[in-house]
């Protein structure tokens, strides 16, 4: 279905924590709709996850279904569905071992070309010990339509982020696949004060221009990598391990 039947849909977790820890992992993937169809998937993100200490998973183009567990028990998730094909919903997909205070659903407000389908992107909230706040934004950006439809997607985010002043992860598939939209896409970094993971090897990429980021504000960045010997999607893990700020930032309202 164009329009899917559920937009939002989540599954908690009995042992959720109910706070962010101080340092933590996030794993953002383009899954290419094999986390259900590749029998490796799963056993891959576990040993992943495990390894890496990881603590949130940011998926796109990830295959789920409302109130079904994740299949990593001590993990919760939040969704948004773009596809939906005999009950079985795609889109983003953002998991985490801490319980989301608040998760907002969000579609394109263009459509791709010729199939028609919007684009996902979840905004989810978390709270710190000392109750100071993180948002992690998950996106998976429009791809086949021109720099104005581009803009307006980038202006989205812009606009539900703009007075929050705390710590953030703005991380997915932003389909910054010439040099007009890495333009747009830095600009908008650079309007809102944001940094980019810098990674040692390549992401995913199209004719040089990379289309998978994860940027960061309010955090210490302490570790990074990308795994490339996988054979799951067309696009590669990234990882950063952040370090919550000591200093108390200033909280805003959506």
């Amino acid at each position: 279905m164009l329009i899917p039947s559920v937009l939002h849909h989540s599954a908690s977790c009995v042992t959720h924590d109910p706070f962010v820890p101080d340092e933590f992992g996030v794993l953002c993937w383009n899954v290419h709709k094999n986390n259900f169809k590749h029998a490796g998937f799963k056993p891959f993100v576990q040993r992943f996850v495990k390894e890496k200490s990881v603590d949130f998973v940011l998926f796109q183009e990830a295959g789920f279904q409302d109130k079904k567990p994740f299949f990593l028990h001590e993990f919760g998730f939040d969704a948004v569905a773009n596809l939906e094909h005999k009950r079985l919903f795609w889109g983003v997909l953002t998991a985490s071992r801490c319980k989301a205070d608040r998760a907002l659903p969000f579609l394109s407000k263009d459509k791709e070309l010729f199939i028609a389908t919007h684009k996902s992107m979840l905004i989810s909230h978390y709270t710190f010990k000392d109750e100071s706040v993180l948002w992690i934004l998950n996106l998976h950006a429009i791809n086949f339509r021109g720099s104005r439809s581009y803009q307006r997607e980038l202006d989205r985010i812009s606009e539900c982020i703009r007075e929050y002043q705390g710590a953030l992860i703005v991380a997915g598939d932003f389909n910054s696949w010439n040099r007009q939209r890495m333009k747009q896409l830095e600009k908008m970094a650079e309007t809102l004060m944001l940094q980019s993971v810098i990674f040692e090897t390549k992401a995913k990429s199209v004719m040089g221009n990379p289309l998978d980021f994860i940027f960061y504000r309010g955090l210490e960045l302490t570790d990074t990598g990308i795994a490339h010997d996988h054979g799951l999607s067309d696009h590669h893990p990234l990882y950063a391990m952040f370090r919550r700020k000591q200093n108390k930032l200033t909280q805003g309202a959506p």
